[in-house]
């Protein structure tokens, strides 16, 4: 298995005369990967320190709290109460929490077929959303009531959307077919159902 960071340097070479690099440091680089979670209101008693606890383990880095930046009274949200954490990993722990996120944890997500291109921004980040963290290794054995969702946004130094999902692919970020193949794969579907047999009850 290829690690991120080799990818990484060989990025380069692929994507030179595409875009017309004159040197390695023109080519995209990671710049940092932000993992965040919201708990909601911090009345839920230990849901703050539990979803932390979690993240730590995931990433391998303590989490920050971080707090509404403004109340809002419907919600009985108060300015600064901590309604989520967050942790920026940068070098090795990025690299790390990368490889074990694309690898690993990714293709265990139920019914995966890959993310969508159009999570990449014109900055050339991506932003992706998990519905549970329990597709990463160290929490994959806790209860359903402890389940909880995540963003991740891989930061890079690419100028473009189309210098980002060319950098990205290189990297081995499982991306959905093209448009043009899932259209085909959905036709081929909807032929199979018409042709498939009514079984009476």
């Amino acid at each position: 298995m290829e690690l991120v960071k080799t990818k990484e340097k060989k990025a380069y070479e692929t994507l030179k005369e595409r875009f017309g690099y004159k040197n390695p440091h023109a080519s995209p680089r990671l710049v940092k990967v932000i993992v965040s979670s919201g708990t909601g209101s911090s009345k839920q008693k230990g849901r703050n320190e539990l979803v932390a606890d979690r993240l730590a383990k995931i990433t391998g880095q303590k989490p920050t709290f971080r707090g509404a930046k403004k109340s809002i009274a419907s919600f009985k949200l108060r300015e600064g109460e901590q309604i989520g954490v967050m942790v920026t990993l940068r070098k090795q722990k990025m690299y790390g929490f990368l490889d074990k996120f694309i690898n690993i944890a990714a293709p265990r997500t139920r019914d995966f077929r890959g993310f969508k291109r159009k999570s990449i921004d014109s900055m050339g980040n991506l932003t992706l959303g998990i519905k549970e963290q329990t597709i990463f290794p160290e929490t994959s054995d806790e209860d359903l009531k402890d389940v909880f969702g995540m963003s991740i946004i891989i930061v890079t130094t690419a100028k473009s959307k189309e210098e980002a999902t060319a950098f990205f692919e290189l990297l081995g970020i499982p991306f959905k077919k093209n448009e043009a193949e899932e259209t085909q794969g959905t036709r081929r579907r909807k032929r199979k159902e018409k042709k498939a047999p009514v079984i009476a009850a």
